[in-house]
């Protein structure tokens, strides 16, 4: 098979593969009323050894349709005398936590498939299954190794590991199984582009291909995803001899065009229809209501909720959140919540995480808050609702978090997105409406990651002699590297072999020898196994930097390394109350002026805050068209009330709300800005800056790319910093009072390389500086740990910083690493991708501009404008800053 297709209904079964074992079909039987319904389709898709994807909601039967036919296989195995010391099918997921639950939720069946068996009068040997971290002890590393498990259960950075173990791997020679779970996680990352390449080594160095089995919730493209599950193969037969340990393998080089997919079915199941879900507002004016009314209706409308289910997961968007309501809810209903209510986000302890989730499962408590942290699919018990606090910012996303309720046999997954603004409203209302109708935002794959392939390069030369062209071809049959240039592949592949040499001035040191004449390569030195095994991995090490002022060097604070790569030189932001301006960064030290009457350019969450996606923003865009164009119509203000709700999961409040903020912006603008028509605002602020408020709904990664763009452009033309205030809704390019060409920017932004102009942007930025420390640590130029010693994060990045200027100095900006982290910035960090489309479409009169000068901004720009307050000001004065220009905006509609 070498297509990747869908499963069809008529491959659907009520009942076990007929040649399944009788004593696992008794348990089976006796264990459940029925197949669930993605057990009907991959249990004889796994059973006839065929790749499958499988996508279904958590609780639904998803991990033992993966494993169901895989203990078939072992115990037949196991009855017919074959089965031995090595490993079978390897679990990954990117979770220990899950590892673990796996491994527990393994325990019953594996051992009362084995009673049922002996029941029957079969004797059948003990089928191991064993987890494999960075938990696990040294002692039972020693015992695997000599008593492998049969089912091996692991993370990627392990199984990294465990591929170039000189013993170890000889257990993985006749893998049959590899399970990949919670795949839509992992393949939007550098974690999976690793665990990607780890696949294809695995199959290169195997005696088997093995099966391929991904675990997905619901997710777009699905069929995207598949192909990165299974890779690619080549159209004709790759001939290898086979050799020991120390030989050559030797293969001719396979053009890129003669790839093809290895194949895969798609069980899609997930059934996203069947959610219970709707977008509330706690009250009916989201505008006019005090912000401490808005904050009691809110709590009383959490408790009751809360009070009228069993059990009940919040979710919200930042961990500072997840603190406030948990401390919010005791406060108010103390006679209600003490143990049962609990915090769960990822700076918290895993001691404390663990209890929760603990106490979760075991049905003690009556809610549990979380930011992110219980998104995956870690056993929590039951839960029959879950509570979505402003919008989630996708629609697989919020699917996910909603589907961590009803898993009951028969019950239906169950939420409410609860708003207080009208930007979420909005926002969340079109993505309920996709959620319930499976319009799903599309994910993207990182490709060609420079890092992480030199990472795997040096493994690869750990465990043998390469030849160089087999090498390419091996590396090209993983779908992140499908298109990987000849070109890059040497680039990489020299500064391996020690071919920069000027690295060795700042000792950076050749990991592989490459022998030409032999067209070949292989380790360099015995150090390299060493310094690969203990530096493995895509995730960054990461700290806080202290917060000094410039001249008295007064410490004021700390900010997350996250936080301090989205700063420019002249940002304001707020740190313990009070505002500064960042000037610069050295070392771990950020130094800072006071700036006590200035607003903040980045809000204190910037870093915590999940971008919203750029398909979703485009439905929103459409959504303001539609309102708009039955407003132009003479529609009256009920009748499109009542087509929202007709047409959408809402409550009437929040119709009202949503309808009112378009109509607003149509009367005091006549226009309603969308995906396809820009508004343009010119206003001077009380600080006698001036703003040009983008009016865009593209999400803030893509925001981020266009902004910086049109930024530099700017600074060029001024000589002077420009200031960038960046949101999902749109963005502000703050400015000296001078006069801009409006038109004449928006020209040069379209005739311009957004690529190029976006690396000149991002050139000599604290984000540039991070990002390739990021880099240099994944690609080995930077050891995180060497001989027993570990570089903190400060050391890390003094070596980054110097590294970064001698290379440029001495081989400018195509060199490998500086390449990858350029790449990763605009592709992974921002949105490169959807930015140029949005500049095509303005050179194209796709899309649309519109210059006003606003001496009162248009409600559309008042979020924007405010974004950052709530860092200085007390909620209650926000409001009232909000509430004054919507006073001024409906003062100027009535005039």
């Amino acid at each position: 098979m070498t297509e990747i297709k869908f499963a069809d209904e008529e491959q659907a079964s009520e009942t076990l593969p007929e040649d399944f074992e009788p004593y696992v079909k008794e348990w089976f039987n006796n264990k459940f009323p029925g197949l669930s319904a993605p057990q009907k389709y991959s249990f004889d898709l796994i059973n006839d050894h065929e790749n499958s994807l499988i996508c279904a909601p958590t609780g639904s039967g998803k991990t033992l349709s993966a494993f169901l036919s895989i203990l078939n296989d072992l115990y037949r195995k196991g009855d017919e005398g074959e089965l031995e010391d090595k490993v079978y099918a390897i679990y990954v997921s990117p979770l220990k936590a899950l590892n673990n639950d796996i491994q527990r939720n393994l325990q019953d069946p594996l051992a009362e498939i084995k009673e049922t068996a002996e029941e029957n009068g079969r004797e059948v040997p003990e089928v191991r299954s064993a987890v494999r971290t960075g938990d696990t002890t040294d002692a039972e590393k020693s015992k695997m190794l000599k008593t492998p498990p049969h089912i091996l259960i692991t993370t990627p950075e392990s199984l990294g590991i465990l591929i170039n173990s000189p013993k170890f791997k000889e257990h993985l020679r006749d893998v049959e199984y590899l399970i990949t779970d919670e795949i839509h996680s992992l393949s939007e990352n550098k974690r999976g582009v690793h665990l990607s390449m780890s696949m294809e080594r695995l199959e290169d160095m195997a005696n088997t291909s093995p099966t391929r089995i991904g675990l997905s919730a619901t997710q777009a493209p699905i069929d995207e995803i598949a192909k990165f599950l299974v890779g690619y193969e080549a159209n004709e037969d790759i001939e290898i001899e086979e050799t020991e340990y120390e030989d050559i393998e030797k293969a001719d080089e396979v053009p890129d065009e003669e790839f093809e997919s290895r194949g895969c079915t798609i069980v899609d199941v997930a059934a996203s229809k069947e959610i219970d879900l709707e977008t509330v507002s706690p009250v009916e004016d989201l505008i006019h209501t005090p912000a401490d009314e808005i904050q009691e209706a809110l709590y009383d409308q959490l408790h009751n909720l809360i009070q009228d289910h069993e059990t009940t997961i919040i979710f919200t968007n930042t961990r500072s959140a997840t603190e406030r309501i948990v401390n919010g809810l005791k406060g108010r209903f103390e006679d209600h919540y003490d143990e049962n209510i609990g915090a769960h986000h990822s700076s918290m302890s895993r001691e404390v995480r663990l209890d929760v989730e603990e106490r979760l499962k075991k049905g003690e408590m009556k809610v549990a808050v979380t930011s992110t942290s219980l998104e995956l699919g870690v056993d929590i018990g039951t839960v029959d609702l879950v509570l979505q606090l402003g919008s989630p910012k996708g629609v697989a996303r919020g699917i996910q978090r909603i589907g961590r309720s009803g898993h009951k046999i028969g019950e239906k997954a169950k939420g409410k997105m609860i708003v207080t603004d009208r930007d979420d409203a909005m926002e969340c209302s079109v993505l309920t409406k996709c959620a319930k109708e499976d319009d799903l935002d599309k994910i993207q794959i990182p490709t060609h990651a420079l890092d992480v392939l030199s990472q795997h390069m040096v493994g690869m030369a750990c465990n043998h002699r390469w030849d160089i062209d087999h090498a390419y071809n091996v590396i090209r049959k993983s779908y992140c590297y499908k298109g990987l240039s000849r070109e890059d592949f040497e680039s990489v592949m020299k500064y391996l072999g020690g071919e920069f040499e000027e690295l060795e001035d700042q000792n950076v040191y050749r990991k592989i020898w490459i022998d030409r004449e032999e067209n070949r390569f292989g380790r360099s030195g015995k150090m390299t196994r060493v310094i690969y095994m203990t530096n493995i991995g895509t995730i960054p090490d990461e700290t806080g930097y202290d917060v000094k002022t410039r001249g008295e060097g007064k410490f004021v604070g700390s900010l997350d390394e996250e936080f301090l790569d989205r700063l420019t030189k002249g940002d304001i932001f707020t740190l313990g109350g009070k505002t500064y301006q960042f000037s610069y960064a050295k070392g771990m030290k950020v130094f800072v002026d006071p700036k006590p009457n200035r607003s903040p350019t980045v809000p204190s969450w910037y870093s915590e805050r999940l971008p919203l996606s750029y398909d979703l923003g485009l439905k929103i865009g459409k959504f303001r068209q539609q309102v708009a164009q039955q407003l132009e119509m003479g529609a009256g203000d009920d009748d499109i009330v009542e087509w929202i709700m007709h047409n959408y999961y809402l409550d009437e409040n929040t119709a009202r709300a949503i309808f009112g903020y378009i109509k607003e912006q149509y009367q005091f603008t006549g226009e309603v800005s969308s995906h396809e028509e820009i508004t343009v605002e010119k206003y001077i602020d009380d600080d006698n800056r001036q703003n040009l408020i983008f009016q865009t709904i593209y999400g803030r990664r893509a925001h981020d790319a266009i902004a910086r763009i049109l930024a530099n452009m700017l600074q060029k033309k001024f000589g002077s910093n420009i200031g960038m205030v960046i949101d999902d809704n749109g963005f502000i390019l703050v400015t000296p009072r001078r006069p801009v060409d409006l038109d004449g920017l928006m020209d040069d932004l379209a005739a311009c390389n957004p690529e190029e102009q976006l690396k000149e942007a991002v050139r000599k930025t604290e984000l540039m500086k991070r990002r390739f420390r990021h880099v240099a640590g994944r690609s080995l130029m930077i050891l995180r740990n060497y001989a027993g010693n570990s570089k903190t994060v400060g050391q890390q990045q003094m070596k980054g910083h110097f590294l970064l200027s001698a290379i440029r100095n001495e081989y400018g900006e195509d060199f490998p690493m500086v390449k990858e982290t350029y790449r990763e910035i605009m592709e992974d960090a921002m949105d490169i991708k959807h930015a140029e489309e949005v500049i095509e479409g303005l050179g194209s009169d796709e899309i649309t501009y519109d210059l006003r000068e606003a001496s009162i901004p248009s409600p559309f720009s008042h979020n924007l404008l405010l974004q950052g307050s709530t860092d200085v000001i007390k909620m209650e004065d926000r409001k009232e800053r909000l509430q004054q220009m919507h006073q001024q905006v409906m003062d100027r509609i009535e005039d």
